[in-house]
């Protein structure tokens, strides 16, 4: 089965917690703090892996999660690193954040990669706390936790060549011809519902991918048949061949055909109308063919005279071969890198760095009784603090009357025995600027 979007969960590892320990060795008196720090969280890192072509195992499988980093350990030792989980996707995979729309990365090129969810840092443990004031702190943080978050996946299909046309007018017969491909064929539209690819071998040292693309309708811009979920696909194609049903098979107009699909494909992408373009005059066996063969090239000529007009016919091969040597010529006069905005390594920079904490504020909000301070730094802190000793608690209040905390309570009517709550904690206010339990 073919699968070209997927929506998946993916998380980096927590980081290790650090840990509060002493030195404990034989004829060293006082030996101090040895706790270590925690080990760095797993990153969550896209990774192409060319011998794909569909996100197929995203159907089965949607979270993703790294593994967390050890916890710190005695003897001043640091908790090891997770490793990083890597998840291989195929060649043209589109990564956008699913509650931003923001675009990620766009990966097209085997081995390239991306960190979509970074692992979290590791607590520090209680040496890093030591100061002359304090030689033996019993005072450690826990590991911070790893991004998480939604992402969607996009595979535009990665072909040299790919098949427009409206329904039926023989782009799989075409590409089954010329290849070991076998798309279901029929006599009936939309026969072909997903992309199918084929390698077409010209002569010796000459091939290239070959993608018959679902058949387009009129509005498929906005969304109406198979709509975006044909459009995507033909960005990636460095050359365009354009079936058009020559025989007028179906009452259809060859002219009209192809103006609509250029103007599907204009609207869509106006960057596709510029893409090179060969139109493939199909079903040159039927009656009536040569005649309208004629007409189409007044017509085009009219419109864009440098388009080239190929006449073949899928059943009968006849042409087929020129047009394949005629596609390799072009091919190569056309770079191999796709024309697609490489975002994957600015982003991550953008979205990973450790920036600078820009919100140091508070906001306090009396809520009957009870003082509620609302700061997402100190939050922050309060999670990576382990508030289990007389240490952590000292050092929170510091923190508290050094942001102004203490006074904005006192100014708010604060008195010993005032319940305050930051996050999920709550404390007794006590002036002297201590809090306890």
């Amino acid at each position: 089965m073919f699968v070209d979007k997927a929506k998946i969960y993916v998380k980096g590892g927590d980081g290790g917690d650090g840990l509060v320990a002493f030195r404990r060795e034989k004829y060293v008196p006082n030996g101090g703090p040895g706790g270590g720090d925690g080990g760095k969280g797993g990153d969550v890192i896209f990774r192409v892996d060319e011998g794909l072509r569909t996100l197929m195992d995203f159907r089965y499988q949607r979270h993703f999660k790294a593994k967390r980093g050890e916890k710190g350990r005695n003897k001043s030792q640091h908790g090891a690193n997770a490793e990083n989980m890597i998840v291989r996707i195929p060649p043209g995979t589109v990564v956008i954040d699913d509650d931003t729309g923001e675009v990620i990365a766009d990966l097209t090129r085997h081995g390239q990669q991306v960190v979509v969810a970074r692992g979290g840092r590791g607590g520090r443990g209680n040496i890093r706390f030591a100061t002359p004031a304090n030689p033996a702190p019993e005072l450690a943080e826990n590991g911070e936790e790893g991004l998480e978050r939604y992402v969607t996946l996009e595979l535009k299909v990665m072909a040299d060549v790919g098949l427009v046309g409206f329904p039926s007018v023989g782009k799989s017969t075409l590409l089954s011809v010329v290849s070991a491909a076998q798309p279901k064929i029929g006599a009936y539209h939309f026969t072909t519902i997903t992309p199918n690819l084929g390698v077409v071998e010209v002569e010796e040292g000459r091939s290239f991918v070959m993608a018959d693309l679902p058949g387009l309708i009129e509005g498929a811009h906005t969304g109406i048949g198979l709509g975006h979920e044909f459009l995507r696909h033909v960005e990636r194609t460095r050359i365009i061949i354009h079936v058009v049903d020559m025989a007028g098979s179906e009452g259809r107009d060859p002219f009209d055909d192809w103006l609509k699909i250029n103007d599907e494909l204009k609207l869509y992408n106006a960057g596709l109308a510029e893409r090179p373009q060969i139109v493939a005059a199909n079903k040159m066996d039927m009656p009536e063919a040569e005649e309208h063969l004629e007409k189409f090239k007044e017509q085009v000529a009219a419109v864009r005279p440098d388009l080239e007009i190929m006449p073949i016919s899928s059943l009968t091969r006849q042409g087929v071969k020129e047009l394949l040597y005629r596609a390799a010529d072009l091919l190569d006069q056309i770079p191999e890198e796709p024309d697609v905005e490489e975002v994957a390594e600015v982003q991550e920079r953008k979205v990973y760095k450790l920036e600078k904490e820009e919100d140091e504020g508070f906001r306090i909000v009396r809520e009957n009784e009870t003082f509620i301070v609302e700061s997402p730094k100190i939050e922050r802190m309060m999670k990576r603090m382990q508030l289990n000793s007389h240490d952590a608690i000292l050092k929170l209040a510091r923190t508290l009357r050094h942001m102004g905390v203490d006074d904005e309570l006192r100014k708010r009517g604060a008195v010993d025995g005032t319940i305050v709550r930051i996050g999920d904690f709550e404390f007794e206010f006590v002036e002297g600027s201590s809090y306890y339990y």
